[in-house]
């Protein structure tokens, strides 16, 4: 089956916006304009939050599952919006792939939206290296901003996955090139001005984060926040247009806003704020979802995004797939088509996980089992008596080879728990607390730890922080979100286990604190064969390999 892309102008009347606010990026892609841009008194439609089992190379379809709901909640009669990430470069080149759905249940452009967008990664990247490079003038001009060298906190960025820039040296090649000084580069996903776009609530919050963000310290220990720098003007200017929400649409014309892409194992994982509001405004039902497991990116929406933008939502889908579960339950990846029910049940501490931090926070919860070729009726049973014994409703889910059609039972599922209601949602930790009692609640709560370990360095931060008043803010996890524990390698639900704190820095911007965990970094690397190796472009101009 061909599909052909609807007007674009047609799918923003699908809610309600008049052309004349839909600014086109070509003939597939758009920005809303200002005036659609909802504010936090806007009409607030039902907000569904995708989230998941921990991943595994296996997959669960997180994102293919927000858009195949969001499709067959369209299917049903119900006016619905998806409130998505942009993919980064880095993972699409990488390990990962592209970020835009699968299947029958994709986005669309979807060469276009993994590949560069409407640029507002490269507007995030250009605006945060203006920031580093003047710094270093500062520093090649010795200013009265008297930064220790030594603790500049603001690193480069690039969209690109690149092990190589993790650590460098600045400034070499004589005195007319600059201070020499270690330095280093983080992907742009990890900006902290990528978590303050989609964080803030307007330009004029964007402006205040801007101006609090701590570039470094000076000599005498004293903060040195991005205002000393007098550039917030034009930071903000290369910002201009990267502050609009991007309007896309389905394989079958469903809308979808596409804004912001922080990663959840090293920054908090979910669309900007500006997005999901302006969505909830325009439809009945918005649809988003948060990276990686409900450890990270759900635990992060609840305890960052949700506080501080007041949002709350109605429905979380937990999405698994018997595949992954056999993973957890010990069964190699290259013999994953062969059934094993009993591998399925190994693997179900997992999911009860994931339910039960669930429950802590929200008690709200539909699980999506992602159906697959391989997979057999004995182990969907598995995990539908686990879940029948929970009392959660589970939805066994087709969109990836049959769209809307296949999610419909889903769709059903969600509206049904809609109308039970649901408890506002429930911070893990308040933020009075000491810094290191809300790592501790995290830690023990959502991952299962024993407890943590502060490393020294780690000691040496959180010393700092409280001293300088910065204890009120919530904490974002940089955990490796290949387990619930700091070990990549241990699957399933480990026990017994300390959580390894080796550092804290503020982003006094975005307004949290980030804790690093294990041995966790903010720049990945390629794989031995990255998926670079099979993107084309073929003699028709079309991109192919992407997906």
């Amino acid at each position: 089956m061909a599909f052909v892309p609807q007007p674009l102008l047609h799918v923003a009347e699908k809610l309600g916006v008049p052309a004349a606010r839909v600014i086109p990026y070509g003939r597939d892609l758009a920005k809303l304009d200002q005036e659609v841009v909802a504010g936090r008194d806007a009409k607030k439609g039902k907000l569904v939050l995708v989230s998941a089992i921990t991943p595994t190379p296996a997959g669960e379809g997180k994102t293919t599952t927000s858009i195949g709901l969001a499709d067959a909640l369209s299917h049903l009669g119900e006016k619905a919006c998806l409130a998505l990430r942009e993919p980064s470069l880095g993972p699409c080149f990488g390990v990962k792939g592209g970020g835009t759905g699968g299947g029958r249940a994709q986005l669309t452009p979807s060469d276009r939206i993994n590949l560069h967008c409407t640029g507002d990664f490269h507007a995030i990247s250009s605006a945060h290296n203006l920031i580093a490079a003047v710094i270093d003038n500062h520093i090649h001009f010795r200013t009265d901003l008297n930064l220790d060298l030594r603790r500049v906190m603001w690193p480069r960025v690039i969209d690109m996955n690149d092990r190589s820039l993790r650590d460098i040296v600045l400034g070499l090649g004589g005195r007319s090139q600059g201070m020499p000084r270690e330095g280093g580069f983080d992907i742009t996903a990890a900006s902290e001005l990528m978590a303050i776009l989609c964080l803030a609530d307007d330009v004029g919050d964007l402006r205040a984060r801007i101006d609090r963000i701590v570039i470094g310290y000076d000599r005498k220990g004293n903060p040195v926040h991005a205002a000393k720098l007098g550039i917030t003007g034009a930071v903000l200017a290369l910002m201009r247009e990267a502050l609009l929400p991007n309007l896309a649409q389905t394989l079958y014309g469903t809308p979808a806003l596409v804004h912001g892409g922080p990663f959840a194992n090293i920054a908090h994982g979910c669309n900007s704020v500006i997005a999901t509001r302006t969505a909830m405004s325009l439809a009945d039902w918005t649809v988003t979802e948060a990276g990686f497991g409900f450890d990270l990116g759900a635990e992060k929406f609840f305890d960052i995004v949700a506080r501080t933008a007041g949002l709350d939502v109605d429905v979380v889908v937990l999405v698994a797939s018997a595949r992954a579960l056999k993973m957890h339950g010990g069964v190699a990846l290259a013999d994953l088509e062969k059934p094993d029910p009993a591998a399925v049940e190994r693997g179900l501490p997992n999911l009860h996980k994931h339910l039960e931090n669930e429950e802590l926070i929200k008690g709200a919860a539909v699980v999506a089992l992602n159906r697959m070729a391989s997979d057999t009726d004995e182990e969907i049973d598995v995990v539908r008596k686990a879940c029948e014994q929970r009392g959660v409703t589970l939805a066994v889910c087709e969109h990836y080879a049959h769209g809307p059609e296949g999610a419909l039972d889903l769709a059903r599922a969600v509206i049904e728990r809609s109308k039970r209601g649901a408890p506002k949602f429930r911070p893990i930790y308040p933020l009075e607390a000491p810094i290191t009692e809300k790592i501790r609640a995290v830690a023990t709560k959502i991952y299962g730890a024993d407890d943590i370990v502060l490393g020294r360095d780690a000691e040496r931060d959180l010393r700092d922080i409280e001293k300088l008043g910065y204890g009120h803010l919530p904490i974002c996890m940089a955990k490796t979100q290949s387990s619930l524990s700091d070990d990549p390698a241990l699957r399933g639900r480990p026990k017994d286990f300390k959580l390894n704190v080796q550092g804290l820095y503020v982003n006094g911007g975005a307004g949290f604190i980030v804790v690093l965990t294990g041995e966790i970094i903010r720049m990945p690397g390629l794989p031995k064969q990255p998926r670079a190796e099979h993107i084309d472009l073929d003699r028709e101009g079309k991109i192919v390999g992407l997906v």
